[in-house]
Formats: C-alpha cells, sequence, structure tokens
C-alpha cells in the first residue's frame, strides 16, 4: 500500500493486520524494550501522552484520516472495527480539539476497539479513565468538532511523526507509542523477548552492586576516549 496521508473520501474494508500471536506476544512488552529491539525506529513523538497514567494498550490499527476540528470520520472508523483493533487517528493540519469523548469510546468498545492513538484533543477524560477506555492523545481540550468533511479510514497516515498502515501492530504505555510493521511483528516480538531475557541476566548483577563501568567492558573504551580521573 502506496503512503498517500491526503488521499481522502476512501474507506478500506478489507485490511490485512498483523498475526494475532505476535500482536500477543508484543503485548508482554513496554514501548521502550520493543522500541529497542526494533532498532530504535517507530516511536511516535513524546507529547503524545495517555489521558490517565495506568493506560497501555497493544493491537491493530484501523487508521483514520480526520480534518481539523472534524471527527467525522471517527464514526466512519467505528464500522471498521474488529475485536483487538486499536483506532490510530492522524490529522490533515495540526488540531488539538477535542475529537473524542466518552460517547464515541462507548460505540468503539462495543465493536472490540482496544483503544484510540490520537494526534489531536480529547474531552471527558474523567468519564474515559472510570471506562478504563486507554487512550494516548496530543491535547486535552474541550473545544468540540464538527462533521462536515471528509477524511478517510483504513489508509496510511501519519500519526505524531510516525508513518503508520492499517493493521500494523501499536503498542502504547507510560514510556510512549511505538509502530511495529504487520510484516515484522513475529520478529520484533521475538527480539524484544531475547532482550526481556537478557535483561534479567543482568538485573541480579546489578542489584549485587556490579556497576555498568564492569558489566558492560566500559573502563577501558573510556580510558582510550580520553576519560580521566582526578583526585
Amino acid at each position: 500500500m502506496e503512503l498517500q496521508v491526503n488521499q481522502l473520501g476512501v474507506v478500506k474494508r478489507n485490511i490485512q493486520r498483523a498475526d494475532k500471536s505476535a500482536v500477543e506476544k508484543l503485548a508482554k512488552f513496554g514501548v521502550a524494550t520493543i522500541h529497542e529491539a526494533m532498532g530504535r525506529v517507530g516511536l511516535m513523538k513524546p507529547y503524545m501522552r495517555p489521558i490517565y497514567p495506568q493506560a497501555r494498550i497493544c493491537g491493530t490499527a484501523v487508521t483514520a484520516l480526520l480534518q481539523p476540528g472534524d471527527n467525522w470520520m471517527l464514526h466512519v472508523a467505528a464500522e471498521q472495527i474488529q475485536e483487538g483493533d486499536i483506532v490510530v487517528a492522524g490529522c490533515t493540519a495540526d488540531s488539538t480539539d477535542g475529537f473524542f469523548g466518552e460517547l464515541l469510546a462507548t460505540s468503539f468498545r462495543a465493536q472490540g476497539c482496544k483503544g484510540l492513538i490520537i494526534d489531536g484533543g480529547v474531552r471527558d477524560t474523567a468519564e474515559l479513565e472510570k471506562m478504563d477506555f486507554p487512550v494516548f492523545s496530543k491535547a486535552i481540550h474541550s473545544k468540540g468538532t464538527i462533521k462536515a468533511t471528509l477524511g478517510s479510514v483504513n489508509v496510511p497516515v501519519i500519526c505524531a511523526g510516525a508513518v503508520v498502515y492499517p493493521g500494523d501492530v501499536v503498542i502504547a504505555d507510560h514510556d510512549g507509542v511505538v509502530v511495529v510493521p504487520a510484516a515484522k511483528a513475529q520478529e520484533v516480538a521475538d527480539a524484544a523477548e531475547k532482550r526481556e531475557e537478557n535483561e534479567a541476566i543482568k538485573r541480579p548483577q546489578f542489584e549485587a552492586g556490579v556497576l555498568g563501568l564492569d558489566l558492560y567492558k566500559m573502563r577501558e573504551k573510556l580510558e582510550k576516549a580520553g576519560l580521566q580521573y582526578i583526585d
């Protein structure tokens, strides 16, 4: 699928989602681990924050391309949601209006949606927290939106600087949001597992007082780099 972020008036009904077992495996790991395991790529910009601290999600992307101040395409996207999906919404221009609230969350959840990632604003955050409906957004803003201008659903979008294709895996926690291409989901999940296993070996050594300087054999490299200790 070509990246056409300005492709408007289109709803793609049949998308290829990442393998379910790979998604389930990725759900075990945090954003930082997955980002590192994937080669330090895939992160959305750090202004994307959870609307409540314990929010965390992992699922397959149903994408929505919105117009500023217009949430029409979120209602259109609701029809395309399948169990385990996350709606990922980009916008054709910068906007922090409150595109999403408690009623849309109720609709999304009824279709099986696990949460929302939106490069825009949301409102009704107290109600969303009570529902335990995870949302990661650019802003919290009470300003309402209209339903007047077409965007698209299930086309590639740019959300907070990251390219997201329909069916990609999106993982979000308090450290941020990372996107894993559907075709690489199993490979990245396996790499994340190996990284976690490696960290589990190192953790007891740090707890015992071993320094990273010694564990990672940094001293010789630091000396060659010119580091000097002065007493």
